[in-house]
């Protein structure tokens, strides 16, 4: 059962109207049963000051594209009440005229635009009106018997709305059922949600609480478990040949989702998705429709679901099918495009948002990690309403006309033009090595500053863990991972790349960073120092490019490698054999993989710099002592040393580095690979020849 979440003592810190519903809105999306992200909205009316000073009635109201478990004050918008009223007595008014409307009627010009329900609010005679989407109310509102059944749920307490999409007409029907029952506490909307009301904030809310905990009730009495969609075809895998299939899969997945525009994807596998999943009328169940408008938006109208049966040693099958499955369910979406849409509109990605593994779980796609984690939480509240809609009947959904109109909807089509615009690296994700480092957190920090999403492998785990906190707390959950990786240990390479493709779908850009140094005269090098640099520089660029390129060509969108050399990759340090043949050979094999990986897209770069010795472990190590003795000078003197011999006397610091991977990750490169790129001050020794 949903509990109440007031809190008295936190209720009392609110010293106004609009800071209790504020409250009183974060607390009804704080759980996705209640009102599913993105979705609901509410209201209270007050009475304010107006910039004459004079005393006017307003009405508080959820902005347009805000979600209520996160709103601010400053998401609401303020409407005059006497401005809004009176549109009660109007027969009709278009969407575009009741938006423009409510631009004038608003209190302050920098007010978000008001909700498209702002009217449903405005009509019902009531100070505090709340508009959830319930899971158990939806599915109540989305049975074929669902007005049956909530008379012998709620008697003569309800007012039935059948559908009709958001708008005056809806709010205009809302007001005049309750105005014609006087026994009303709720208004249930066909096939989208719940009205609810009172004259406190407070009582608001506990009576929106009690009419879903009533509905809630009477759906779990009635529920047989292993009857649930249709009952048990398939079981679930064991979680962890789950996850390792789904990392086998997902690049393909991605490749095949991403058409003119990348896909982030995310990977779900709980409890309720597996029940789901291996149904036996799942597979019918999906293709019904969306549960709720709101679904739809962030869901398409219907997901893609593979007939797989769970085997964990036929991977290649399921790929082939996903594969089949997401080309099919392409044209299909291209098709429905085509038999319902209008002039002027512009269809969107055609790829589907969810895809449903028997055994296995859901893959989600979106334009971020974000983005896609909301397509999956929503598609969490369409099972949850199939599962109690088909214990009390049978699960109906909107037209497939309907549903294409809400889905192009110019007033939902508004919402996404509130989104930041998509920088350089959105849609992307970068994999880098020595994350924990100066140039590789300096790295990361530049590319998700321009929408990339990042995966930071180091040997230092709790060092890349930091540099991820920081980034997730600037920039959003989740927009950097951290991982533990050896470069020479082929096994954890592999783990690695396979713990990107969970995190994310895949790789884009890799940035081969992870290094050491030593410094010993040619005839002092040991057998032992010579194969630490070969191992870590050469063999270990080796993998963790290998590996990329494998996944790079399985996800057939191209890709980026910058390889972090050295001015060593060219120059002859002077008592650095090891270290300087080590970065020769760096330099040379991504000449090699440029060769090769024209064909399939990916572009293969280096960059050259000389001594970074902000934030690295490398210069805080005995390498800085050995090149002070290797020039003859004390090792507090190598950062004056190093900016002298440079023609511009500069010193070179990691976010120099850090543009230079950048410019090569980037469109601007887009017809380079192979080349070398010196960033050193100018050291003359070091210029090509």
């Amino acid at each position: 059962m949903v509990q109440s979440l007031w809190d008295h003592a936190k209720a009392s810190l609110s010293t106004n109207g609009l800071e209790e519903l504020v409250y009183r809105s974060n607390i009804i999306g704080a759980d996705r049963r209640v009102c599913n992200w993105g979705g609901g909205n509410t209201s209270s009316k007050t009475t304010v000051k107006d910039f004459r000073g004079r005393d006017v009635e307003v009405m508080y109201v959820k902005g347009s594209g805000s979600d209520l478990a996160s709103m601010k004050a400053g998401n609401f918008t303020g409407l005059r009440m006497e401005d809004i009223r009176p549109l009660f007595e109007r027969p009709e008014m278009s969407d575009e005229e009741m938006v423009a409307y409510l631009g004038y009627s608003m209190i302050d010009a920098k007010h978000p635009r008001a909700s498209i329900e702002t009217l449903l609010h405005a009509f019902l005679p009531f100070r505090h009106v709340d508009h959830t989407h319930p899971d158990a109310i939806i599915a109540l509102c989305c049975a074929d018997n669902g007005k049956e059944i909530a008379r012998e749920i709620f008697g003569d307490r309800f007012v039935w709305v059948p559908y009709v999409r958001p708008g005056f007409t809806l709010s205009k029907m809302i007001a005049e059922g309750v105005l014609a029952n006087p026994q009303a506490e709720l208004v249930l909307m066909e096939k989208h949600g719940l009205v609810t009301w009172g004259e406190t904030s407070e009582a608001c809310y506990a009576q929106t609480i009690k009419i879903i905990n009533e509905a809630e009730a009477y759906i779990e009495a009635r529920i047989i478990e292993e009857k649930q969609f249709g009952g048990q075809k398939h079981a679930a895998l064991p979680a962890e040949v789950r996850r390792s299939i789904a990392a086998q899969v997902m690049p393909a997945v991605r490749g095949a989702v991403s058409d003119a525009k990348k896909m982030i994807l995310t990977f779900d596998d709980e409890a309720d998705v597996l029940q789901f999943v291996g149904g036996e009328a799942s597979p019918s169940l999906s293709q019904v429709g969306a549960a709720c408008p709101d679904h739809l938006v962030h869901t398409k109208v219907v997901p893609l679901f593979i007939d797989w049966t769970p085997n964990a040693d036929d991977i290649e099958g399921l790929k082939a099918k996903l594969q089949e499955g997401i080309a099919e369910y392409k044209e299909q979406y291209k098709a429905y495009f085509e038999r319902n849409h209008h002039e002027g509109d512009v269809m969107f990605e055609a790829a589907p948002r969810v895809i449903l593994i028997p055994g296995v779980g859901m893959i989600n796609t979106g334009k971020s990690w974000a983005n896609s984690k909301v397509s999956g939480a929503l598609y969490h509240r369409a099972i949850a309403v199939m599962r109690g809609a088909t214990a009390l009947g049978s699960f109906v959904s909107l037209s497939e006309n309907e549903s294409y109109n809400v889905e192009y909807w110019p007033l939902e089509l508004y919402k996404l033009t509130l989104a930041p615009a998509e920088a350089e690296f959105s849609r992307k994700i970068a994999f880098i090595t020595g994350g924990a480092g100066g140039i590789g957190s300096e790295t990361a920090r530049r590319l998700v500053s321009e929408g990339a999403h990042v995966v930071l492998a180091d040997l230092n785990l709790d060092g890349a863990q930091n540099v991820a906190d920081e980034i997730n707390a600037k920039f959003g959950e989740n927009r950097a991972v951290a991982v533990k990786m050896d470069v020479t240990n082929e096994e954890q390479v592999a783990a690695a790349y396979a713990d990107a493709a969970l995190a994310f779908g895949g790789v884009d850009i890799i940035v081969n960073n992870a290094g050491l140094a030593t410094s010993s005269p040619f005839d002092e090098t040991t057998l032992r120092e010579w194969n630490l640099n070969i191992n870590v520089l050469g063999t270990g660029y080796f993998l963790v490019a290998r590996e990329a390129f494998k996944l790079m060509k399985v996800q057939g969108v191209g890709g980026n490698m910058v390889f972090i050399g050295s001015k060593n990759s060219i120059y002859a340090g002077k008592n650095a054999s090891a270290y300087s043949a080590a970065k020769a050979l760096e330099a040379h094999l991504a000449r090699c993989i440029a060769a090769e990986g024209g064909e399939f897209g990916i572009r293969v770069n280096t960059i050259l710099p000389d001594a970074i010795l902000q934030g690295s472990a490398i210069w805080n190590s005995n390498w800085r002592n050995e090149r002070a003795a290797a020039y003859g000078i004390e090792p507090d003197q190598l950062e004056e040393y190093y900016r002298k011999r440079t023609t511009l006397l500069v010193n070179i610091f990691p976010r120099d580095i850090a543009e230079g991977i950048a410019f090569f990750a980037s469109s601007k490169s887009d017809k380079t690979t192979g080349c070398m790129l010196t960033i050193d001050g100018g050291v003359p020794a070091a210029f090509t020849r």
